[in-house]
């Protein structure tokens, strides 16, 4: 089943005359990489919560916030920054000094500098917060995979369509071969012709030349190997686990055997199926990235 790493999910609960806040967030991501925004205090349930996010999400950028407004249990505490009202007091006292101003550096300016008192609400060691955060947490993750989910449904109609769209190309080139080879051929047959001047080509040379473009332009093992690969997609993308770096394989290799197909048909039609596959794939590739 295809997850997306596109998701948001949220919660939210009373708590001691105020609320607690949980929204988590996914976005897409080579691997799995958890950022947490924790009221003070709550620091003790990172290693938790990250245990909690990484049982559900195995790949894309997570981002969890957890926010406290109000509550009677919030302590409201002010610190100063007594290096930066040192750093104030000799500026100051040095620009009185150089400008031989009047006056006195006293308590009442320094109390109103900016940045010198800082209030903080930080929680108080609940263990009854901490089990409410971390049901909140379990709780917006579901909703997150839940979104997840929605998204991938989306994804697999899409993905389907396009690999339709491969495989239609991929007849059209199969059914263009025999008749690019028997172009090739009346062609190769004029030249040589017209090279001997005498009107009739030798044909044993005639058939040894077929024959060595027929094989330098077989591509019969390339369609299979291609078709394979896009059973293979298909395939995987029925699976539980996490596929979007085998689907980027696949898709790697599809790219490959196309190529191969193009540079040895020689042929105008089939290039121009060729680049349409490529196109197609593309396509692939840009939503694979969003693919956990």
């Amino acid at each position: 089943m295809i997850r997306s790493m596109t998701g948001y999910g949220r919660r939210q609960a009373h708590w001691a005359g105020g609320t607690v806040n949980v929204e988590v967030r996914s976005v897409n991501h080579r691997f799995c990489e958890i950022a947490m925004r924790l009221p003070r205090g709550m620091a003790p349930l990172e290693d938790s919560l990250k245990e909690l996010i990484q049982r559900h999400c195995s790949r894309g950028r997570i981002d969890l916030t957890v926010s406290l407004t109000g509550g009677r249990e919030t302590r409201r505490t002010v610190t100063l920054d007594r290096e930066l009202a040192r750093q104030y007091h000799r500026l100051l006292d040095q620009l009185r000094r150089e400008f031989r101003l009047a006056g006195s550096i006293d308590l009442a300016l320094l109390a109103g500098l900016r940045d010198l008192l800082v209030v903080t609400e930080e929680p108080a060691s609940d263990k009854a917060l901490q089990t409410l955060i971390k049901r909140l947490t379990a709780g917006a993750v579901t909703d997150l995979n839940r979104m997840r989910q929605r998204e991938g449904k989306a994804l697999t109609a899409h993905l389907n369509s396009l690999l339709t769209g491969v495989e239609k190309e991929l007849a059209q080139i199969a059914a263009r071969i025999p008749q690019a080879v028997q172009e090739h051929h009346a062609r190769m047959k004029g030249r040589i012709e017209k090279l001997l001047d005498a009107g009739k080509a030798d044909a044993g040379r005639l058939e040894q030349e077929l024959a060595a473009f027929a094989d330098r332009s077989d591509v019969s093992e390339e369609q299979a190997r291609l078709r394979s690969h896009l059973g293979q997609f298909r395939e995987t993308m029925k699976s539980q686990d996490s596929i979007g770096k085998t689907m980027d394989f696949l898709l790697q290799e599809m790219g490959r055997e196309t190529n191969t197909i193009g540079s040895k048909a020689n042929d105008v039609e089939i290039a121009g199926h060729v680049v349409r596959i490529k196109g197609e794939l593309e396509k692939l590739r840009e939503q694979v990235l969003n693919i956990q």
